[in-house]
């Protein structure tokens, strides 16, 4: 199913990061969280992630 999934920001792919329960957009620098197995895809939810 990840591969329907896309990011609402970019449009581009996105990884799953078990750890956390969330789908991380590296492009947007964003990760959107996974509750109760459905994704959160509203960038009001989506927590800012550092550039590695």
């Amino acid at each position: 199913m990840l591969e329907a999934l896309v990011c609402p920001v970019t449009h581009g792919p996105l990884d799953y990061d078990a750890a956390r329960q969330e789908l991380v957009s590296r492009t947007a620098g964003l990760a959107f969280p996974i509750r109760a197995g459905i994704p959160i895809m509203l960038v009001g939810e989506a927590r800012q992630i550092k550039a590695d």
